[in-house]
């Protein structure tokens, strides 16, 4: 997956003149929110993070996603249109761990020094990605001036697929509001303690859920559930890896139709926002079925229609995954 920094950069000159007067509105801003005229205005970069944000921040702040339903995360790039809020935000809420790699150049180019950046994965712990190792060996392999077909990061980025971690996520969003906002402190503190506690019990269901199956294995679109696999102990195996680069070669295609015949495997899982071509094919190999297993990174219009929220998609996913290894 490559970051085109270039194309972004351009954008940000493309549509510099959009940007004249925004350090005095800026400070326009910053004077009408110690008047308490306006609300905080919070950008997010993915739908977890927007939902965690909302669920946080109630209406005491303007929060808007950039990236459009239906629209996967990964390879994602901000347009000149997102710069632009980007320019008049107070907050970026962003996941990290190297999902979104276009924040530190995006960011450092913007006018709007004012904007706070809300790294949501800061502290939690992190899986190492396999497939970064694999790159630098490559890279080494090929010399250090070619270019690499694929950059990936050091750590796995699905941070949010783990109940723990998006508590974890959500608390870091709460204490970057408080100290925004301290003024309504007790509201954000109000709106993470009924919220965590959702979570905690959702977090209890999967482990008394899943318990009976541990060490059993899933067959997984993309590598997404390492973290989930991780706190319930079971296991994924993917058809694509962390960045779902590229359908499965010829190989690969037969070494995971093998390891389904072999361990018994009866559901295929893909995902919403994914072609599931590749799924279905080797469940019509393998006599396999094939369901859903959302890896949240973005939702569909039709689920946000639906009022869906990570708490509602997670419980979709618990039942999925039993069915599958029952």
């Amino acid at each position: 997956m490559k970051k085109n920094f270039k194309k972004i950069l351009g954008l940000v000159i493309a549509t510099s003149m959009l940007f004249v007067g925004c350090s005095s509105n800026n400070a326009n801003n910053t004077e009408q929110k110690k008047e308490g005229e306006t609300k905080l205005k919070i950008v997010t970069s993915m739908y977890p993070m927007y939902d965690f944000t909302k669920k946080i921040a109630g209406d005491k702040a303007d929060v808007e996603n950039l990236i459009p339903a239906g629209v996967e995360a990964h390879g994602w790039e901000p347009s000149a249109t997102d710069i632009t809020k980007l320019e008049d935000a107070d907050m970026l809420v962003y996941n990290g761990a190297g999902m979104e790699g276009w924040v530190e150049k995006v960011t450092d180019s913007l006018s709007n020094k004012n904007l706070s950046l809300v790294e949501a994965s800061k502290g939690a712990e992190l899986i190492k990605n396999e497939e970064h190792d694999e790159d630098e060996e490559h890279e080494h392999e090929e010399g250090e001036h070619e270019e690499h077909h694929h950059h990936h990061g050091e750590f796995d980025p699905h941070v949010w697929i783990s109940i723990k971690n998006a508590k974890k996520e959500m608390e870091n969003i709460k204490d970057a509001l408080v100290q925004a906002d301290e003024k309504n402190k007790a509201y954000y503190e109000e709106n993470y303690k009924k919220y965590s506690e959702e979570f905690d019990k959702l977090d209890m269901q999967f482990e008394e859920t899943l318990k009976p199956y541990a060490g059993k294995s899933i067959v997984v679109a993309h590598e997404a559930f390492a973290y989930l696999c991780r706190d319930y102990g079971i296991n994924q195996l993917g058809i694509e890896g962390v960045y779902e680069d590229s359908e499965p070669d010829p190989a690969r295609m037969k070494e995971i139709i093998e390891f389904v015949k072999e361990n018994n495997v009866k559901t295929i899982f893909f995902e919403t926002l994914a072609t599931p071509e590749v799924s279905e094919t080797i469940a019509k190999e393998t006599g396999a079925n094939t369901d859903v297993l959302n890896p949240i990174e973005g939702l569909t219009q039709e689920e946000l229609d639906a009022n869906k929220d990570y708490l509602s998609i997670m419980q979709d996913n618990l039942k999925a995954i039993e069915n599958a290894l029952k």
